[in-house]
């Protein structure tokens, strides 16, 4: 689904766009500002992402998502890698959450 996202195929409101990374709301929100920063080039999980260009550019979008939505200073970046840790969308996916309190230890 974030393959078609990503291409255009599905329209989703998008905050963020580039040649690398996409950026959009998450349809199931956990926190008044969820917004999931997604690469452009198919990626299962954390551990396939290779590329070093692609992996400083996802940061930078997360960075400049949650500042936009004016939470730059605090918000929760999560990054599920494998189905046994909950990553039920095949697609290397990092959630920006904001807009509330975030206990500790998360889980």
């Amino acid at each position: 689904m974030f393959c078609k996202i990503a291409s255009r195929e599905i329209r989703a409101e998008l905050l963020h766009e580039d040649p690398d990374v996409v950026a959009f709301e998450d349809g199931a929100p956990q926190a008044p500002f969820h917004a999931l920063v997604v690469p452009r080039q198919h990626i299962s999980t954390l551990s396939e992402l290779m590329d070093e260009r692609v992996s400083g550019r996802l940061l930078q979008v997360v960075r400049k998502v949650a500042a936009d939505a004016g939470h730059a200073g605090g918000f929760r970046v999560v990054i599920n890698s494998g189905g046994a840790v909950g990553q039920s969308v095949r697609h290397l996916h990092m959630h920006v959450l904001a807009g509330r309190h975030f206990g500790w230890p998360p889980g």
